[in-house]
């Protein structure tokens, strides 16, 4: 691999050395660059931007350089290193940038020497139809993927398919200290009731302690209690159904409960989606927590569900035509279930253009929904930031290295032959748009309907020339708008499709106390308190003000007008989906039924969340502030200056956008 890796030349790099780099919102870029993506060198010290930039590109041309070399196609050094080149500067200047999990991951020995494909990846989906035949291997698909950082969606299509059995006798396991052995912990345990055979009797002494260190994703590991108590609910929930057929909540749970165990187990982010029928009671009432505090009973099933429920987005397979009010009703109460029309992802790339059908195979999506999948599919996401592009020009050129970095994801290949198999047929990539609040507000809709035209054009046209050379098939969709969060901070635009919570607000992101980005920060001036949330006693919330610029804020957008403009960039723009959450205020709960039934026509998805009064609860992520308040809190505020940190980056370790984690 080495003698094959690309390198930039130092010379061209060094000129990058002494540019400062243009992150946005007063600091908050910077700081969530150095927070989470920027990774510990062999010297000890943390990257610095230009160095960051550098180990991206240079392990995105290294993975098409072994691809090239090994067909045989033919490598142009003097063409790379000119390509090369104006993509590091392109991202270096962030008109576009890879998703969180690219950043962080793309030319680290995740990818350059274990050969961990998923970690570049952000999103999956599995689905459980054929749970008869596949028995434990959706369930392990989900735990496998999660634990490289992949949030993945699920269905319950295996409900009624699979008679649960009493295992006939019992066998000592001895659980490797791996993520290969969690996972076979979870298959044998599964297997022996899906089939009558063994069960394990586990032996978690291999495990290692709470606070070891862990090598190559980083952070510490939680020690073997979250893996025991998932076999332990597990197995609760099985021998309970022994001789009946699974359920539903069987398989919401079974797969909630494996999230919680990750998250537990040191990933401090997961995400999960799952797709049930809008009709089914049982699946609708999943999230219902009105129960009888003195029976402690919901419906039969013991309230503790409550502990591993939320750890997914519950969402239907809405179909055109339906009655959206039971539904709908429910999404007024608390957001949830999201809406996703398979038959619309199926029919159509851009909702402008005919319908063709090529996606039929379609099963579900990712946890934020912007991507049509097929079961065991992964999702390759870039984003490209118009506002920080000189002109329409500028940015098709911008398009081209954002879909040359996502293209090349796709070279790669997985441990799991059903991925590949997938992934290496559909290639698909979802080159995405943020800002778009603030492009429509400083150069209108009507530009933004050309750009988002003339670059989607210009994509498939890159497609064709880069598929070719690549001898690989072109992408059966290639555009989506994801929901961002962390990537789009850096330079400082709004996220994806949403429009923000107000002009001016503060933005508390969490730091560990111990963590040497924090005299920095206090130096710099900012607002420090004591976490409420994020592991009470050992981490601050560090508040950073923020002005957005003139942008509309939510307060005055209407649901109405945020459906518009999703199902707008849908038409001129993505191929994929526009994940997109709808804030709604109180008045507008009982129109969520209309605007559904308006709107199926011209949607892949949507997802719904009341929206937050002001000050309702303490340390709100976003909490609006006037312009007064932003002024007198920025006062004070001077450059943050990190010198000589040590500290590996803690990266977000599925989607980075706050709506679709658990």
């Amino acid at each position: 691999m080495n003698q094959e890796s690309f390198r930039l030349k130092d010379e061209f790099v060094e000129k990058y050395t002494n540019i400062k780099p243009s992150f946005g919102f007063n600091g908050l870029g910077e700081l969530t660059y150095m927070r989470t993506y920027s990774r510990l060198k062999p010297d000890g010290k943390n990257e610095k931007w230009f160095e960051t930039i550098r180990r991206v590109v240079e392990g995105t041309y290294s993975i098409q350089k072994r691809h090239i070399f090994k067909y045989d196609l033919g490598w142009d050094k003097r063409k790379a290193h000119k390509s090369a080149e104006e993509m590091y500067d392109r991202m270096f200047h962030m008109k576009f940038l890879p998703p969180g999990r690219g950043l962080w991951a793309m030319g680290s020995d995740i990818i350059e020497k274990k050969g961990l494909f998923p970690a570049l990846n952000n999103c999956a989906f599995v689905s459980t139809e054929n749970i008869s035949k596949e028995l434990s291997k959706p369930f392990c698909f989900l735990m496998d993927f999660s634990m490289l950082g992949v949030g993945t969606g699920f269905d319950v299509r295996g409900a009624g398919k699979l008679k649960v059995k009493k295992p006939n006798s019992e066998f000592q396991y001895s659980i490797p200290d791996s993520r290969e052995g969690w996972i076979e912990s979870l298959k044998l345990l599964l297997d022996s009731y899906f089939t009558g055979t063994s069960t394990p009797i586990f032996d978690y002494s291999l495990i290692r302690g709470a606070g070891e260190l862990i090598k190559g994703f980083g952070g510490k590991s939680a020690g073997p209690d979250p893996l025991r108590r998932l076999h332990e609910q597990v197995r609760e929930i099985l021998k309970k159904r022994v001789g009946d057929q699974i359920t539903i909540t069987d398989i919401v749970d079974i797969m909630n409960m494996i999230g919680v165990c990750v998250v537990s187990g040191n990933t401090r982010r997961s995400a999960e989606i799952v797709f049930g029928d809008p009709d089914n009671e049982e699946y609708l009432n999943l999230k219902d927590y009105q129960w009888d505090d003195n029976k402690k009973t919901y419906n039969g099933t013991n309230a503790r569900r409550a502990t591993w429920a939320w750890a997914s987005n519950n969402s239907v397979f809405a179909q055109q035509g339906m009655d959206y009010g039971r539904c709908a009703e429910q999404t007024g109460k608390n957001g949830e279930p999201g809406y996703v029309w398979l038959d619309n992802m199926r029919a159509f790339g851009r909702t402008k253009d005919p319908a063709n059908w090529k996606d039929w195979r379609v099963m579900g999506t990712n946890p934020c929904s912007e991507q049509s999948l097929e079961s065991y599919e992964m999702c390759c996401l870039v984003e490209t930031f118009p506002t920080r592009c000189d002109d329409l020009k500028d940015f098709k050129r911008t398009l081209k290295f954002a879909y040359l970095y996502a293209k090349t994801v796709t070279l790669g290949t997985t441990h799991c032959i059903e991925t590949n198999r997938v992934q290496l047929r559909n290639r698909r990539i979802g080159a995405s748009v943020s800002g778009i609040a603030q492009f429509i507000g400083d150069r209108g809709l009507d530009a933004l309907k050309t750009w988002l035209n003339e670059g989607y054009d210009t994509i498939q046209s890159y497609d064709r020339i880069y598929s070719d050379w690549f001898a690989v098939p072109k992408s059966i969709k290639t555009t989506s708008i994801k929901p961002s969060g962390s990537i789009s901070l850096l330079p400082g635009v709004t996220p994806g499709v949403h429009y923000p919570e107000s002009r001016y607000y503060i933005r508390r992101i969490i730091v560990a106390k111990n963590s040497e980005l924090v005299p920095a920060i206090e130096k710099a001036g900012y607002k420090i308190e004591e976490s409420l949330y994020d592991h009470p006693g050992t981490s601050w919330a560090v508040e950073v003000p923020v002005d957005v610029g003139d942008v509309r804020p939510l307060s005055e957008v209407s649901m109405w007008e945020q459906m518009s403009l999703a199902a707008f960039i849908q038409e001129h723009w993505a191929d994929n989906a526009v994940s997109c959450t709808v804030t709604f205020k109180k008045h507008e709960k009982d129109d969520i039924a209309n605007a559904l039934n308006y709107f199926q026509y011209k949607l892949k998805g949507i997802s719904f969340l009341p929206k937050t009064e002001k000050g309702k609860y303490p340390q709100m992520p976003y909490e609006e502030i006037t312009e007064e308040e932003y002024q007198k809190l920025t006062k004070n505020i001077k450059p943050l200056r990190f010198r000589r940190i040590s500290e590996d980056a803690t990266v977000e370790k599925y989607c980075d956008a706050e709506v679709c984690v658990i």
